[in-house]
């Protein structure tokens, strides 16, 4: 064994696990390990962006895309804390990265010296993201690092992923010890357990008995690259596939059979499968209250009338919100690779068996298409939101990776896209986190640089991040940025309008006392003075034609897209804020079996 600093070591085994970034920003607190990170540059880049909570998630969108996990740095105190909503968006939405965080040197702890957190235990900074990561690593010497570095791989990487902490006293950089880079864990998806044969023979009878069953997928399937063998299960028994946010492209988004996200602001088609479903064969999912309808029975779903598979990674999700009729603890890949094979060799399992449900199916399809069809043509200033999505749609190409903000944007996504390709459609669902989608994409265009990414994000979520775009600029990352401006927190002020009596205060953005003229800053200004492109769109015969060249001069861009804010995405399902009464669906009634 040699003697080496911490911060070495650190950087060694970055090295070591083939971590290609660290998303950090300096600080005094971790100034001790940019030497090493130097040392190892050719390797390991280190990216500054110009806010830590924009590395967590930039780190967050690598993941996404690539399902390699990097590593962020911040420095101690404000710094480490800035981390927090990337970290629980991270976790909410089974995203991994290491957060490497800095303390105080262990010499000072309990002293309450600069960016102490002491109040109940000394350097006790992990406490406050215990809450927002699947665990967090103190080693307070140098001989403690090498554990606790596979540790943090291991626990980021086993089951469900997620981001783990890693905090490391100021000193524990810079002081040397004899030691060894510790072996590289296993990489992500080495470890895939299946089902047995027991529950696999349950869940074939299941099928077997069912007239009217449906798929429905989410980020499991996503994560476990599952998108191949689940297609080839639709394909072979004809099955209707119902998607969770960040399960939509694991399966062909054109196959009349994959029916698009469910709950309040799902498709029609989806809502109506998953209410006169016999048998819901759930994959990856958690059944939360946006994809439930608040779990009222009836609206998306008829448990306990129906019958529930849940298959899940994470014995915790099983029985959360649904009493399954059989739960089983599975990889999602391994697992639709088990029941295609056991549908195969089951006689009488085949797509000819569904054809009466396949067929209610596409008469509800076309009943939706009928209704929101025309609508995506109109052309109007400012731009029905329809027209936005469907510009999109028609101009990415096939590859595009979109990020998605929270916001009302989002709803319409949800309700319209199709995304093409599994890992091409980012948002953040879990914890619907601003930001996210503005940030994200400057880690998703790191890990595929080669596809167009772009982020489409309300006028709320960039104003609160605006500083991407000089990042963009300063790593020459040719990310576009489509801002669905309409001059309002429009998500809540929609609530707010169609819940609390019509009214509208601290929800819209105004100028003046009179607080009556429509006030955004000009966000296509503020692109161009940061080096990139900006364009004002307020026409919708002018979209088009700016998305392709922003996409042709690939160079950081940002499109201030006016869209009509008057025009809502129409409810198929509902949504409750206790105790506000919930509505009933726009369109659609909910049937309990």
């Amino acid at each position: 064994m040699a003697k080496m600093k911490g911060g070495e070591l650190i950087a060694e085994y970055l090295v070591k696990q083939k971590v290609p970034y660290v998303f950090g920003l300096c600080g005094h607190g971790n100034v001790g390990i940019l030497d090493p990170l130097y040392e190892v540059r050719d390797k390991v880049k280190l990216v500054s962006p110009r806010h830590e909570q924009c590395a967590g998630h930039m780190a967050d969108g690598y993941f996404r895309v690539k399902h390699q996990p990097v590593a962020t740095l911040t420095s101690t105190g404000p710094g480490s804390a800035n981390l927090v909503m990337s970290l629980a968006t991270a976790l909410a939405d089974s995203s991994a990265f290491l957060a490497i965080t800095s303390n105080v040197p262990t010499s000072q702890a309990n002293r309450a010296p600069f960016q102490e957190i002491y109040k109940h235990n000394q350097s006790d900074f992990p406490s406050v993201l215990r809450p927002v990561v699947k665990r967090s690593f103190q080693p307070s010497r140098v001989d403690m690092l090498p554990l606790a570095l596979r540790q943090s791989f291991d626990t980021m990487l086993t089951g469900r992923p997620g981001p783990v902490n890693l905090d490391v006293p100021y000193n524990v950089y810079q002081e040397e010890d004899d030691v060894e880079v510790p072996p590289a864990s296993h990489l992500f998806g080495a470890h895939r357990p299946g089902a047995s044969a027991a529950d696999l023979a349950a869940a074939v009878e299941l099928l077997a008995n069912a007239k009217q069953p449906v798929l429905f997928i989410g980020q499991g399937a996503t994560l476990a690259e599952a998108g191949p063998e689940i297609a080839a299960l639709q394909k072979r028994l004809g099955m209707p596939v119902i998607t969770s946010p960040n399960g939509m492209g694991c399966v062909p988004a054109d196959d009349p059979l994959t029916l698009g996200f469910i709950g309040r602001n799902g498709a029609y088609a989806a809502n109506q499968a998953g209410r006169h479903a016999d048998l819901v064969i759930t994959i990856g999912t958690r059944f939360d209250d946006r994809s439930s309808s608040s779990w009222y029975p009836g609206y998306s779903w008829n448990f306990p009338k129906s019958k529930l598979l849940h298959v899940d990674i994470d014995p915790q999700e099983l029985g959360r919100n649904y009493l399954p009729t059989l739960g089983i603890i599975a990889d999602a890949k391994v697992f639709a690779a088990q029941l295609l094979a056991a549908v195969i060799a089951r006689r009488g399992l085949e797509a000819q068996r569904f054809a009466e449900w396949r067929a209610q199916v596409a008469g509800w399809q076309a009943e939706w298409e009928k209704h929101v069809r025309p609508h995506f043509t109109d052309v109007t200033t400012p731009l029905r939101p329809e027209y936005v999505v469907d510009a999109l749609q028609q101009v990415l190409p096939e590859d595009a990776i979109l990020t998605l903000d929270s916001g009302v944007h989002h709803n319409w996504f949800m309700q319209f896209w199709k995304p093409r390709r599994p890992q091409s459609m980012l948002n953040s669902w879990g914890f619907s986190s601003m930001g996210f989608g503005v940030c994200s994409v400057l880690g998703a265009k790191l890990a595929a640089p080669e596809r167009p990414c772009i982020s489409v994000c309300g006028d709320g979520g960039f104003s609160m991040t605006p500083y991407v775009v000089a990042t963009a600029v300063e790593y020459d990352l040719p990310c576009i940025w489509v801002v669905w401006n309409n001059f309002a927190w429009g998500a809540i002020r929609d609530i707010q309008y169609g819940m609390f009596g019509g009214r509208e205060h601290g929800t819209a953005f105004y100028r003046g006392q009179d607080r009556k003229q429509p006030y955004n800053p000009d966000f296509a200004a503020w692109s161009r003075a940061c080096g990139a492109d900006g364009v004002t769109i307020t026409k919708s015969e002018d979209l088009r034609g700016a998305l392709e060249q922003a996409i042709r001069n690939n160079h950081p861009c940002v499109l201030d897209v006016h869209v009509d804010a008057e025009v809502r995405p129409p409810s198929t399902g509902t949504w409750q804020l206790p105790p506000t009464p919930f509505k009933e669906p726009a369109y659609g009634k909910p049937w309990v079996a």
